[in-house]
């Protein structure tokens, strides 16, 4: 006949004392005896020997709290960083932490930040989650969105073709596609501006123009400057089928300068999607969704353009996704290590090497913290002219007009 409940707990209680102090091998005839005298599970023995030595407050264990350990990063650390991630247009932990360093080191040979070795060395080294963890309370959750006015081209749609996986070489620079963001303000009645946004697919170099209104001529012209300016060919456009896209004038462009035209799938926004997620990142983040028009607002948005152009392509870290794997209703999606444009395309052997130097003595003249502080100038100017009113709620980076003080940016950062 077996042991009873109490009986067990009785024996256990009694080889529990011998087992804490007993060898491996001593150990190992202990449990053989208690599994042969009560019929347990070598692992379940194992666990209640350990539980009957284990001190008990009534008829529940309970555990000590544990003492909070100090933390790693102090205020100064925290302070730095988050000064930076405002520079940087706020970007998450993963794309900030590999970038760090560079932009620690550039802020600090521009003035703009000023602490001590120790806490740079603190701050470089911060992963991602802690990242996110210490800047969880300055994350904004909450944007305004737009609705889309593209309006399907029909003209030569035979002639330029859908695109597909053997008409791009995608792991090159030079292939680019290119979409249109409308300023209505809501209202489509009447003229108003629109903001061209090209996007390199490989690079992630991106481009953007401001034109008076969606006429051919003027989406055209400013699609030939971007052309002329991109520091690497331009081989193929990708567009939507809207009609400032799909007419003779960017065909016989196309054709004339031996740029691959295709278009998208009707019905298909994913397939423009390394643009459409510029439209929010880059246009609608910085200039909103008021409405715009006239050749004023078109100069002061060009001239916040130019700014980005520097701001986007040579400080903003972009991931690329690598593979996308699904396994039934699971996606498991791998990136790569986020980099900037302008770092993508120093890497790239497809681009001149006199490019490279080029934009490299380029990069040495910016400093990342006075383009950010003329980015927010010149739209919360602009937001201003527009709406006579309050101004539009953005996101809290610690640099705009909205916040305490712009401390972040016009002083700087040192180590108490």
């Amino acid at each position: 006949m077996g042991l009873t409940m109490g009986q067990r707990k009785a024996v256990t209680k009694q080889l529990a004392g011998r087992y804490r102090s007993a060898g491996r091998v001593e150990k190992a005839r202990i449990l053989d005896e208690l599994c042969a005298l009560t019929g347990w599970h070598r692992d379940h023995a194992r666990k209640a020997l350990r539980v009957a030595v284990q001190p008990r407050s009534g008829a529940w264990q309970r555990k000590q709290p544990r003492k909070p350990r100090e933390p790693v990063y102090g205020p100064e650390v925290v302070a730095a960083l988050r000064k930076v991630w405002a520079v940087l247009d706020a970007p998450s932990g993963k794309r900030l932490a590999p970038f760090l360093g560079e932009v620690v080191d550039r802020l600090i040979a521009c003035g703009e930040l000023v602490i001590s070795e120790q806490t740079r060395y603190q701050l470089v080294r911060m992963s991602a989650a802690t990242i996110d963890r210490r800047l969880a309370a300055d994350r904004a959750c909450w944007a305004p969105r737009g609705r889309s006015l593209t309006k399907p081209g029909s003209l030569l749609k035979s002639q330029i073709p859908i695109r597909t996986w053997a008409d791009w070489d995608e792991g090159r620079p030079g292939f680019v596609e290119i979409d249109l963001v409308a300023h209505e303000g809501g209202n489509p009645a009447g003229e108003f501006a629109s903001t061209l946004t090209v996007t390199d697919i490989a690079t992630g170099w991106t481009e953007v123009r401001a034109v008076r209104n969606k006429a051919q001529k003027w989406v055209l012209a400013a699609l030939a400057d971007i052309v002329a300016g991109v520091p690497f060919p331009v081989l193929g456009i990708d567009s939507d089928n809207g009609s400032e896209f799909i007419n003779a004038h960017l065909l016989t462009f196309c054709r004339d300068n031996e740029i691959t035209f295709t278009r998208s799938r009707p019905a298909h926004s994913n397939d423009g999607c390394h643009v459409e997620q510029k439209n929010w990142s880059v246009v609608r983040r910085v200039v909103g969704y008021h409405r715009y028009h006239g050749e004023l607002h078109v100069d002061v948005l060009n001239g916040i353009y130019a700014l980005l152009r520097d701001h986007i392509n040579f400080f903003v870290p972009q991931q690329k996704l690598v593979s996308k794997v699904r396994v039934g209703a699971k996606v498991t999606k791998k990136h790569d290590t986020a980099r900037t444009p302008f770092q993508r395309l120093c890497t790239d052997p497809a681009v001149d090497i006199h490019d490279k130097a080029l934009l490299h003595a380029h990069y040495l003249t910016l400093n990342p913290a006075a383009i950010r502080r003329e980015i927010l100038a010149l739209s919360d100017a602009l937001a201003a002219e527009v709406t006579r009113t309050d101004l539009p709620t953005r996101p809290y980076t610690g640099l705009t007009t909205r916040a305490p003080s712009r401390e972040a940016t016009t002083t700087p950062t040192r180590a108490s």
